[in-house]
């Protein structure tokens, strides 16, 4: 077959399409004939030499694809030859075919088209496991996802408008302020013009977000736990701001809030199973009802990943970019 691979960290030209041995599935693993690959921010920071795979893991970048299973491992029931699916990689997306362990498939949802799909699995499966498992978003509550025109975030005000909670959203730029308001975002903040802090205290009568979702980390982390609310959670799930900064131990407590910082790719099996048996259940309802939907910026063959990922760098995009075998 033939994949992405990474012989030398860099820039985008980094990505080389090479020839590479066949996977073959293990004990409760299926192979998949990939039809299409998500690309996600992982995929840029793996290339660039800062994220390498859990042990075990295919070296090649991708975490999440949809296709067809091409063949069953040993001991895995439920699944056929044939069978079309997404499913949550660890890595190896980027590539004709994949290995998955079964517990980590997931059918293509009513409706949907397969290529699609492949824009599903890694966004639902952080979204639903930060915003609702960890962080226990609630009906009624406030909502803050930095990063709104984002994969992630274009999942995460559907999915927070869909069980009743007040949306906010950063993003640069009014063209992405209002597609996040077709997406169903109450609160737009534009991060480049705007103090997102002082934005949702006009908006909220100073009480602040119940829930913050945040992709930036260091630089970021100070001016959340400002915007959140007695009792707030604030969940971090990237590191794009930096990775160090010093934190009011003092704020904190005075509004008894919890800070989260949690990683989905480096999980044990056993908790990846969990969180998308929890996706199935919740979100896929939601997604084959038509409250919930993939936001696709565009499409690219496999072999342009460099392209790929040249838009990701430049936030050009809003929703997934994805390729296509």
């Amino acid at each position: 077959m033939h994949a992405i691979t990474i012989p030398v960290p860099g820039g985008p030209e980094a990505l080389v399409w090479a020839e590479v041995p066949d996977p073959v599935p293990g004990e409760g693993e299926v192979l998949v004939d990939v039809v299409a690959s998500g690309v996600n921010r992982a995929d840029v920071v793996q290339r660039q030499g800062f994220y390498d795979p859990p042990p075990g893991a295919s070296p090649y970048p991708g975490l999440e694809v949809s296709g067809r299973i091409a063949a069953v491992g040993p001991g895995v029931s439920g699944w056929t030859v044939g069978d079309e699916v997404c499913a949550l990689l660890a890595g190896g997306g980027y590539a004709e075919k994949v290995c998955v362990p079964a517990g980590q498939l997931l059918p293509v949802p009513a409706g949907m088209d397969l290529v699609s799909a492949a824009s599903l699995p890694e966004v639902t499966a952080t979204v639903w496991s930060n915003v609702f498992m960890v962080a226990g978003l609630r009906p009624g509550e406030t909502f803050l996802v930095h990063g709104g025109g984002s994969g992630i975030g274009t999942m995460a005000v559907q999915l927070a408008k869909a069980v009743g909670a007040r949306v906010a959203v950063t993003a640069g730029g009014q063209d992405k302020l209002e597609r996040c308001r077709e997406l169903g975002a109450d609160i737009l903040i534009d991060y480049s013009t705007q103090d997102f802090v002082e934005e949702l205290h006009k908006v909220t009568g100073g009480v602040g977000a119940d829930v913050i979702l945040d992709i930036i980390g260091a630089k970021y982390l100070d001016r959340n736990i400002d915007a959140l609310a007695v009792n707030g959670r604030l969940a971090i799930i990237g590191l794009q701001g930096g990775r160090k900064a010093e934190l009011d131990l003092g704020k904190l407590l005075t509004k008894r809030a919890a800070v989260a910082g949690t990683s989905l790719r480096g999980r044990p099996l056993a908790e990846k199973t969990a969180i998308v048996a929890a996706v199935r259940e919740h979100v896929w309802p939601m997604i084959a009802g038509g409250r919930v939907r993939p936001v696709v910026d565009r499409t690219l063959p496999l072999r342009d990943a460099v392209t790929a990922h040249r838009v990701l760098e430049e936030s050009s995009h809003v929703g997934k970019v994805l390729l296509t075998t």
